[in-house]
């Protein structure tokens, strides 16, 4: 019940934030933000993407797929699942009302309400995203859901937590995108050169550990009942 609430939620609160984003344009006659759509889709993009790869491995190994290649493509979806969750937590950064426009004639009040919704969406993204990934390892990993609450899978989930606060750091400090890693060279010369700016390296330490503590208590909120749930349902069964 816990699981199906949290669900819902989530996805009411991505509906939520595109009709306010689309709403915007109509009620108030102004123009449509589209980076704002765009941002919310590729919010949503690792869930889709985690689930068409577990759909694939699936199939792969009903069918007696060799062990190698499900092990590979495994790699390969968790590593694009990685490599695109950040763009979930990016909408954090859409707080700056950087949309606003003199002359729009929208009020303020409404713009306040129309980014958090986006941020919390993107939020809630974010830690649905790790707990279906935390659900799947601790399956591959232990024997039973008590493995939840192990000091391996807490450690797991928070390397994850500071990975999505420096991807959106590299968003938004170097307009980075997931693609990017493609060019790995290219990355890492756009990178060596941000660092080398004065005070460059003490502002990314700063955000990526303010980040990450910010997902991981939002994490204990939200999921973390949600593991409770799991592990006592474990227990009865």
């Amino acid at each position: 019940m816990l699981l199906n609430s949290t669900v819902t939620g989530v996805v009411l609160m991505n509906v939520v934030a595109v009709l306010l984003v689309v709403g915007r344009a109509m009620v108030f006659r102004t123009r449509l933000y589209r980076p704002m759509l765009l941002n919310v889709a590729l919010s949503v993009a690792p869930v889709l993407v985690l689930a068409a790869g577990l759909l694939v491995l699936a199939v792969l190994l009903a069918a007696g797929a060799p062990v190698g290649l499900v092990g590979t493509l495994a790699v390969v979806v968790l590593l694009g699942w990685l490599l695109l969750l950040p763009n979930a937590g990016y909408l954090i950064t859409e707080l700056n009302l950087s949309h606003r426009r003199e002359g729009d004639g929208v009020p303020e009040w409404y713009d306040v309400l129309l980014v958090l919704t986006l941020a919390m969406s993107g939020v809630l993204n974010t830690l649905v995203n790790v707990f279906l990934v935390q659900l799947l390892y601790v399956a591959l990993r232990f024997d039973d859901v008590a493995g939840l609450r192990s000091t391996e899978v807490r450690a797991v989930v928070a390397a994850v937590l500071v990975l999505v606060a420096l991807g959106v750091y590299l968003g938004r400090a170097l307009r980075l995108n997931s693609w990017d890693a493609l060019h790995p060279g290219r990355l890492a010369r756009a990178l060596v050169a941000h660092l080398r700016a004065p005070g460059a390296i003490a502002g990314a330490v700063g955000f990526t550990v303010l980040g990450a503590v910010f997902f991981g208590l939002m994490y204990l909120v939200v999921v973390g009942p949600l593991v409770a749930g799991v592990v006592e349902l474990g227990s009865r069964s």
